[in-house]
């Protein structure tokens, strides 16, 4: 398993390097072909709007949002050509309320989603969402990479949040490709349960099947000292210079067909690292 087709969904130029940055980095590293989906986002509700408003307004925000994508696309090309890889970009534009789609239809047939951090200043209000399909709707890993982190092809110590569940599980699978080239991955178990399964020995059987496939591990058990978990692995991650988190992502139903729980949520606030997360 590698990954070989790296998707990464921009829609605002003003943030589109960090994503970039890293989904080149990657794909020079596992010899992969890069794409990118330049949207150019449609903000306004359109079902809002009364009956007979003026056509022009509407109008005009679906001509901005083309001329957004087309200058995201251009910005794409000029980038991913300069770093020397494969790559191929598309351009489209979405409403709100249609991003999902969209995003899920590209994504499903992707290994990787590269994203930027979806919380913070100048973050659009869609790129929650953006992350969100590419979890939920498209089935795919997703790499979320914050402004400050330096783009990584290969990390040498990765930082597992694991708690039994199987999305912990599905993200660790999913992560194989870098786990298995690191030269650590530290096993992080947070004050494990008194009467599970793996009372005498946490995170010992996920270890051993890491190890056959020739992942080097250590298991850190923690105690919960801070109140949100979110904030211990982040800590964790800077004292033991990690360079990625693994963790899996958790959602909530709602309106949408999911959103991001609140431990996910925390998580992609405040990482300082990338973190690859998995549904």
């Amino acid at each position: 398993m590698t990954y070989k087709t790296i998707l990464t969904v921009l829609t605002s130029k003003d943030t589109a390097e960090t994503p970039l940055s890293q989904t080149a980095a990657l794909a020079e590293t596992f010899g992969g072909h890069a794409e990118a989906l330049c949207l150019g986002v449609d903000r306004t509700q359109t079902g809002y709007y009364y009956a007979g408003a003026n056509a022009m307004v509407l109008q005009e925000t679906m001509s901005r949002a083309k001329e957004d994508a087309g200058a995201l696309k251009s910005f794409a090309d000029d980038y991913l050509q300069k770093a020397g890889i494969q790559f191929s970009t598309d351009a489209g534009i979405a409403q709100i309320a249609d991003m999902g789609r969209h995003v899920a239809r590209l994504a499903r047939f992707s290994d990787l989603v590269v994203l930027g951090q979806p919380y913070g200043p100048g973050k659009g209000v869609e790129a929650e969402p953006v992350v969100e399909s590419a979890l939920f709707e498209g089935r795919t890993p997703v790499l979320v990479v914050p402004e400050q982190a330096k783009p990584v092809g290969q990390p040498k110590t990765i930082l597992i949040a694991w708690n039994e569940s199987i999305e912990a599980m599905t993200s660790i699978r999913k992560a194989l490709p870098f786990l298995t080239a690191a030269d650590l991955a530290r096993i992080v178990v947070i004050d494990p349960p008194q009467h599970g399964p793996e009372r005498s020995d946490p995170g010992g059987m996920l270890a051993q099947m890491l190890a056959r496939h020739g992942v080097k591990c250590e298991i850190d058990v923690l105690s919960k000292t801070l109140p949100r978990v979110s904030d211990i692995l982040i800590r964790h991650a800077a004292d033991t210079d990690a360079d990625m988190i693994v963790m899996g992502a958790y959602g909530h139903s709602r309106f949408r067909e999911a959103i991001l729980g609140g431990a996910t949520r925390n998580m992609l606030e405040k990482a300082t690292v990338p973190v690859f997360m998995a549904h």
